[in-house]
């Protein structure tokens, strides 16, 4: 059993054929912009990424210029919220929550 875990993690960890190679923290970059616009009709903004990694600012900022360098993402010059995937969603992996769920409900 353990075998057949170990051989579907990484199964999941590498590239498909077809798709460009990324680590597996731009997977997660690139799988949180394609979700957020599918749920928001609109790209994010620096600050929503910000919000769902934990991370400061310029990390986020790094993050962005080294997938726009790579060629995985796109952005308008001094246009808000216009980062575009470049690469099939089908390539990306799935996109892992980043915070336990915070709740004001008491636990019985």
């Amino acid at each position: 059993m353990d075998q057949q875990m170990d051989q579907k993690s990484m199964a999941l960890s590498e590239p498909r054929s077809g798709c460009p190679g990324f680590t597996n923290k731009q997977g997660q970059y690139l799988a949180f912009i394609w979700a957020y616009g599918l749920i928001n009709a609109r790209a994010p903004a620096e600050r929503d990424m910000q919000r769902f990694f934990g991370v400061t600012a310029p990390s986020i900022h790094q993050m962005v210029l080294h997938l726009e360098r790579d060629g995985l993402i796109r952005r308008q010059a001094g246009m808000a919220r216009s980062i575009e995937l470049l690469i099939d969603h089908n390539c990306l992996p799935v996109l892992q929550p980043c915070h336990s769920v915070k709740t004001s409900v008491q636990r019985y």
